[in-house]
């Protein structure tokens, strides 16, 4: 059994996959950075005595300490993913791939495994190959694009729904931590604050469907992830919904995926 490690800014997810079978976890564990303590218990309750961990860490030095100090003791060796110019087929256009960061990357070949998986169970005919597209609403927001090719073509990073929602509290001098449910026009500060941020994101999300539709000719495919995508989720399944009947296309779902970078870890953990 290998432990597998999403080591986020505000969140850590824990995992397993077994190598031989590909069986995983039932459900990750997700603790905030200051719950870390919990983490050896529910590593003694795992099946089996984990052998080795696979992780990506954007959460600094001291987190990664902390991780590895509690795996030394349990003799499980830890690998941290970094990014590179490509790993299981996908290739990795960033300018300087080593930059990207690695739970950005790791997700992009869980993206690649959906399409593959995908293909393969095509019976008949060869519909157009769509690209794939991860909105992922943590601490940051990323947005990013794997083509129908598997290449990573790029995407953006915002604050997240939760930063924005701090930082105009903290940065200006009458603004609450908003709460409030979004609607057209909003009529008092909360609504203001809540339709706005739920806006932006949404129009980040929108803003990347169109381009990927001009630039691939078929209306890229969306998934989402993150914590904060129940603050954004009806705007952005609204606005996506409005376009699409603007132009004359199916309204389609925005898939959710509960841990992408576990699902990519996994995958590099069952094809080294």
């Amino acid at each position: 059994m290998m432990l597998l490690i999403d080591a986020g800014n505000t969140r850590i997810k824990f995992g397993w996959v077994e190598r031989q079978s590909g069986r995983r976890e039932t459900a990750a564990l997700t603790l905030d950075h200051a719950a870390l303590d919990r983490f050896p218990r529910w590593l003694a309750q795992l099946p089996a005595p984990p052998v080795a961990a696979l992780g990506v860490n954007v959460a600094g030095a001291s987190i990664c300490a902390a991780i590895e100090s509690c795996l030394a003791l349990h003799a499980c060796p830890i690998a941290w993913v970094t990014s590179g110019s490509e790993a299981l087929g996908v290739r990795n256009r960033y300018q300087s791939p080593d930059q990207l960061g690695a739970d950005r990357w790791v997700s992009m070949l869980a993206l690649a495994q959906r399409a593959q998986d995908a293909r393969a169970g095509q019976t008949t005919g060869r519909e157009p190959e769509s690209a794939l597209m991860l909105a992922s609403f943590g601490t940051a927001t990323t947005i990013d694009t794997l083509s129908p090719h598997l290449s990573f073509e790029g995407g953006l990073i915002l604050p997240g729904p939760e930063l924005m929602r701090i930082s105009l509290a903290q940065a200006t001098a009458n603004l609450p931590q908003a709460r409030g449910e979004t609607t057209a026009y909003p009529t008092d500060t909360h609504g203001a604050i809540a339709t706005g941020i739920a806006a932006a994101q949404a129009g980040a999300v929108l803003r990347q469907w169109l381009i990927g539709l001009e630039h691939y000719g078929r209306a890229p495919r969306i998934y989402s992830a993150g914590g904060g995508w129940p603050i954004v989720q009806q705007e952005t399944l609204a606005l996506l919904a409005a376009a699409q009947t603007r132009l004359g296309l199916p309204i389609t779902a925005i898939e959710w995926l509960a841990a992408p970078v576990l699902d990519g870890l996994a995958r590099l953990a069952c094809e080294q």
